[in-house]
């Protein structure tokens, strides 16, 4: 253990006489002081002997740095070494972070934190920013991410310091590792308390360019962690951003709330909550916005991506129906099975009126390329149906109310447009006749009337016969 110690001394030393001497005005020699540091820095027994003066002088380094680069009287080779000597410095204490909660704390306590982020800042703000400057401005935000991880004291100064400023500079940063570097350490300072800073309609502008940015970097781990792992917990979040937005930023945030309820990782229950909450508030959204669709069939109409919007609420309740956790609060909700057979039968009648995207289109080509904003709508809107109806008496009889049984067989034809209708048909039927009586007799006595084509029922996996002076509608399909 004493090994180490001699070296890392003589450092200190002599960077103690460096900041304190008359050289400390040329870069150089600090920079080469700062690299021996860095790089004793990655070794643990090195961290652990670190006293707080050390992070004393960095301080003062730090500090006389930063008025060398505000100052107009360098020249620009002077002006560039004097950001590496910063982009050093921040390497030096980046490394001294790692797993080290002494460190994160004698960081905190000397005021290097207060000092970082307010460079840190003046360097996000600055456009455009030299090449030296955003490899200071990358260190420094990843000297931020190792001094909060694992340590809610620094978290809250870190915080306390940069919020709102600092995170919006970075999320909307034209550096692609400015930005993911920024959202990691937004991230680490998350927490319940912030995240209620967040949802202030005041404040609400960071949590709308994480979205924006993920629109942008859609590979960005973090912006994502930062959706799924921080506002997918809080409801009143999601909803006050999703008024805010606009249809693009709807569709991202929509995205990846879907791709939650498509993780296979267990939900703990109070996430669970959370989930239910959001999701009943995007069933009113379905609701209220489900007819925009509808403008597509009207030629040279603009409005694909307000369409988007309601074929990805559609998807994301889809998702949300074919789990049992957050089927019943779906379930229970008659107004939404109303709407998506209401939506259903008007989209139906628009394809059969004129000939429009709702038109079903049969080809003999497998590569016909399909674009168009409602591909797969009315496959999504009998999905919902079907889900809706598992083991629910309640919205059968409902579904055989709004006379939703002839409509979902009328809607079984071959279309390119809607691949796999027919096998979710099958799965409405099976959904909607189970233990339920009226519902077969209303698709035998269909048959007998010709209202329901048999090959149409055959290719569905069921066929009609008579016992004992009654109709039957029985599954063609084994076990």
């Amino acid at each position: 253990m004493a090994a180490p110690m001699k070296p890392l001394a003589d450092v200190v030393s002599t960077l103690e006489s460096w900041v304190q001497g008359e050289d400390r005005d040329r870069a150089e020699p600090g920079l080469d002081l700062l690299q021996s540091l860095s790089d004793m820095f990655r070794d643990p027994e090195n961290r652990e002997l670190a006293e707080e003066n050390i992070f004393q002088l960095l301080l003062q380094f730090l500090s006389q740095a930063s008025h060398k680069v505000q100052s107009v009287e360098l020249g620009p080779d002077a002006f560039g070494s004097w950001f590496y000597v910063i982009a050093e410095c921040f390497r030096c204490l980046r490394n001294s972070c790692v797993r080290c909660t002494q460190n994160q704390n004698a960081i905190r306590n000397v005021g290097l934190l207060f000092e970082s982020v307010s460079l840190i800042k003046s360097f996000t703000a600055s456009n455009p920013i030299t090449e030296p400057g955003l490899v200071a401005l990358r260190c420094g935000l990843q000297f931020l991410g190792n001094a909060a991880a694992g340590n809610p004291d620094s978290q809250n100064s870190i915080w306390k310091c940069a919020f709102p400023d600092l995170f919006l500079n970075c999320l909307k940063h034209g550096d692609e590792k400015v930005s993911g570097y920024g959202s990691m350490v937004l991230f680490t300072c998350l927490s319940d308390d912030t995240v209620a800073e967040l949802k202030d309609p005041t404040q609400l502008d960071v949590a709308l360019n994480v979205i924006t940015s993920y629109r942008n970097h859609p590979d960005a781990d973090w912006l994502h962690l930062i959706v799924t792992g921080h506002f997918l917990k809080c409801p009143e979040l999601v909803k006050s951003m999703y008024v805010k937005q606009t249809d693009q930023e709807r569709i991202t945030m929509l995205e990846i709330i879907m791709a939650k309820f498509n993780e296979r990782e267990p939900i703990a229950p109070e996430d669970a909550i959370s989930l239910q909450r959001i999701g009943e508030f995007l069933s009113d959204c379905f609701q209220n916005q489900c007819q925009a669709v509808l403008k597509l069939t009207i030629p040279g109409n603009s409005s694909e991506q307000e369409a988007l919007v309601v074929v990805r609420l559609l998807d994301v309740l889809c998702e949300m129906t074919s789990n049992n956790d957050f089927l019943p609060c779906l379930q229970s909700r008659p107004s939404l099975l109303e709407t998506v057979i209401d939506i259903l039968r008007l989209t139906h009648l628009a394809g059969k009126q004129a000939k429009n995207v709702f038109t079903p289109t049969h080809s003999t080509s497998l590569g016909s390329e399909l674009t168009h904003a409602v591909v797969g709508f009315k496959v999504q809107l009998i999905r919902m149906i079907s889900n809706l109806c598992y083991k629910s008496q309640e919205n059968q009889d409902k579904v055989y109310q709004l006379e939703g049984i002839p409509l979902i067989l009328d809607n079984c034809s071959i279309d390119d447009n809607n691949p796999f209708l027919n096998q979710w048909a099958v799965y409405a039927i099976r959904n909607l006749t189970e233990n339920n009586k009226r519902n077969q007799e209303l698709i035998a006595s269909m048959e007998r009337q010709g209202l329901a084509d048999t090959s149409l029922l055959k290719g569905l996996g069921y066929d009609v016969e008579e016992r004992d002076g009654k109709l039957v509608l029985k599954s063609t399909r084994k076990s």
